[in-house]
């Protein structure tokens, strides 16, 4: 069986900041590029938290360019520039994430693109590919 990748670059969300595609569907998965919170190609002012929701937003775009929401997301990933800001990105998580609580790993990097404080990478499942 052949893999086909279908990329997806929709209007709604920010210029990739770096060679990549926001998003591939592959299969039954559709994976969202780490995102950062980016609104009108800059970072969000207001802290963490709300660059934490504005990332969640970016990734929501991304999925309903194949009618999916943040309810199929299976995993993330989340870079924290501060491991110190743990308990705030939780919090903001939480409030955007709801009651779906996908698998998820989050850990501190030396560093982010454009001196970003999170970034978040999704995995969506879709029954229906």
């Amino acid at each position: 069986m052949r893999l086909i990748l279908q990329l997806i670059r929709p209007a709604r969300v920010s210029t990739p900041v770096g060679p990549y595609t926001p998003a591939v569907r592959a299969g039954d998965f559709v994976v969202v590029s780490g995102q950062l919170g980016l609104s009108e190609g800059a970072l969000i002012e207001g802290g963490v938290a709300a660059q934490v929701t504005q990332a969640v937003r970016n990734i929501a775009a991304l999925l309903d360019q194949h009618s999916l929401s943040l309810s199929d997301v299976v995993k993330t990933t989340v870079l924290l520039a501060d491991i110190g800001d743990y308990a705030v990105m939780n919090e903001a998580y939480v409030a955007a994430f709801g009651d779906h609580r996908p698998a998820r790993a989050a850990f501190a990097v030396a560093g982010l693109p454009l001196g970003a404080l999170v970034e978040i990478e999704a995995w969506a499942f879709s029954s229906s590919s």
